[in-house]
């Protein structure tokens, strides 16, 4: 039993590190040279760094983050299907805390002075990787709500929520509803200063500066 155990916690801490690659803040620097968060809203992700260096550098950071994040669950299941390493009975809750710890390492990178992101990109990223429904699902939330808002963060608060919705239909076991209501709840307590400014009528659109 002791190897189980060890290798789930070295599962657990490589996909917390792989969620810290601060990938927005080292674009900005080498594209820049610049630190992204003295600038804009401060975040390190795909949204932030398109206002401030650019569309290619913000098409890189977004697909890295979501690579990053479908990588530490691909992980788990590589332990399952192929090395057989691990319980059964396990990898439910395994792959739930991976994400979860992704997610986590995403907007409190070690290497960041736990800072960084707000977690939608590298979160779509674990749904389509846990389960492609719900992942494209929450996709498609996105995008519609972002066509008609023009808001980024309205969009991904939109699809937070749908996330709920669709875990409980295309994959209802308890680990992956967990993972799916507590990281909602996680990216929408991270976009709070999002949500004030979306009241206030203040929040940009894209292609619009953000003033804080």
């Amino acid at each position: 039993m002791t190897y189980p155990i060890l290798i789930s916690f070295s599962l657990i801490l490589l996909a917390y590190l792989l969620g810290s690659i601060p990938t927005g803040y080292i674009l900005a620097r080498m594209v820049k040279g610049i630190d992204i968060r003295d600038h804009g809203s401060g975040s390190t992700g795909a949204t932030n760094v398109l206002r401030i260096v650019g569309k290619e550098a913000a098409i890189a950071v977004l697909l890295i983050d979501m690579l990053k994040g479908a990588l530490a669950v691909f992980l788990v299941k590589l332990s399952y299907n192929y090395l057989t390493l691990l319980p059964s009975q396990w990898q439910g809750s395994l792959v739930a805390i991976c994400a979860l710890l992704a997610v986590i390492g995403h907007s409190k990178s070690i290497w960041l002075n736990f800072s960084g992101g707000k977690s939608a990109a590298i979160s779509l990223g674990i749904l389509l990787t846990m389960n492609p429904y719900v992942g494209l699902g929450t996709l498609l939330v996105f995008l519609t709500v972002l066509g008609v808002s023009k808001i980024v963060s309205l969009s991904s608060i939109s699809a937070a929520i749908a996330v709920n919705i669709l875990m409980w239909i295309f994959n209802p076991s308890i680990p992956y509803i967990g993972f799916a209501l507590i990281a909602a709840v996680y990216v929408i307590v991270r976009h709070r200063s999002n949500i004030e400014r979306i009241i206030a009528g203040t929040e940009p659109r894209i292609g619009q500066p953000v003033n804080s």
